[in-house]
């Protein structure tokens, strides 16, 4: 985000001049790198409507802001929860150059208010990887070190309940085998912006091939890793490389499953692994605070989506009627 450069300005003693660097990293730490990159998109995109109008895009009036908004819902493409993404990324923008962020008034509430009335709230999920689906999907993962990996990663995933960055992110240094299983530590996480870390136990699971301690266990043993990210890239010639698997490859592999499972892939996304653990956890009466335990929500009202989908059927009242 170009404004991002306009960060803790130093006044006149030179003498603070050489701190100037480490303030703005820490600044832009502030936010998830996934975040920063969709601020930075979304600040170019106002941007580039500021010019193509003659508008001031720093500092933005707040009819400006108005009529950006109302030309991004009226284009059809644009849904109202993306909007306020947009509007957060000009805010921050103003914020982080000392400057009054318009989106707070009046006119820019109202607006938004109308945009969300006319167009809705409603968020189309993507649907959660079941353990019936799961073990579909994992009849497909060939026997190679890339299918290794994929196993472990799914696997792992799903029982961790892990956000697709947080599960790039693990590192050998961050698993314990224990004789319950495996103890993770998650040291950053979007719910523990902080950096306190949060310890998530993952069991043995009851059948061997679906096992994800067993599953990371081969994968570690078989691919040599022993420091640095646990799931790296596998390439065909070189085999297993140190580079990190990048997060966004997550939800490859699980469409390109899901498509030799015979679903369709569009359905499925990374967050499906997540979401799946969920709803099957509610389906098999965990409760609220096991559940949040394990997926690190800070947020009931979020689980409880999960548990009510969980229980559509288990706890459907038309089972108390005489139909």
């Amino acid at each position: 985000m170009a404004a991002s450069t306009a960060v803790v300005p130093v006044p006149g003693d030179e003498s603070l001049a050489c701190y100037l660097e480490n303030a703005r990293t820490y600044s832009q730490a502030s936010k998830a790198p996934n975040t920063r990159r969709a601020y930075r998109a979304d600040w170019a995109a106002f941007e580039r409507f500021c010019r193509e109008h003659a508008q001031v895009s720093l500092p933005a009036s707040p009819r400006t802001v108005a009529l950006y908004a109302s030309a991004l819902a009226g284009s059809g493409r644009v849904k109202a929860n993306t909007i306020t993404r947009h509007l957060s990324a000009i805010s921050q923008a103003h914020q982080l150059a000392g400057l009054p962020s318009p989106t707070r008034e009046a006119l820019v509430r109202t607006v938004m208010a109308g945009i969300r009335r006319v167009h809705g709230t409603a968020v189309r999920a993507k649907a959660p990887v079941s353990p019936e689906l799961l073990k579909r999907f994992l009849e497909h993962v060939p026997q190679d070190l890339r299918g290794m990996r994929d196993r472990a990663l799914l696997l792992v995933g799903f029982a961790g309940a892990f956000r697709r960055s947080e599960l790039v992110a693990l590192r050998v240094k961050d698993v314990q085998f224990v004789p319950e299983g495996l103890a993770a530590t998650i040291p950053h996480s979007k719910t523990d912006a902080d950096g306190a870390g949060e310890i998530i136990g993952i069991p043995y699971g009851k059948d061997e091939v679906t096992c994800p301690v067993r599953a990371l266990r081969a994968w570690l043993e078989n691919s040599g890793v022993e420091e640095g990210p646990i799931f790296c890239a596998v390439d065909r010639w070189t085999g297993v490389s140190r580079r990190p698997l990048e997060d966004h490859r997550v939800a490859l592999i699980i469409k390109k499953l899901a498509a030799k499972a015979g679903c369709d892939p569009a359905a499925f996304s990374a967050h499906s692994l997540r979401s799946g653990f969920a709803t099957a956890a509610a389906e098999g009466g965990a409760s609220e605070r096991a559940i949040m335990d394990q997926t690190r929500h800070r947020s009931l009202k979020q689980v409880r989506r999960y548990i009510r989908r969980g229980s559509l059927f288990r706890d459907n009242p038309v089972r108390n009627t005489a139909l």
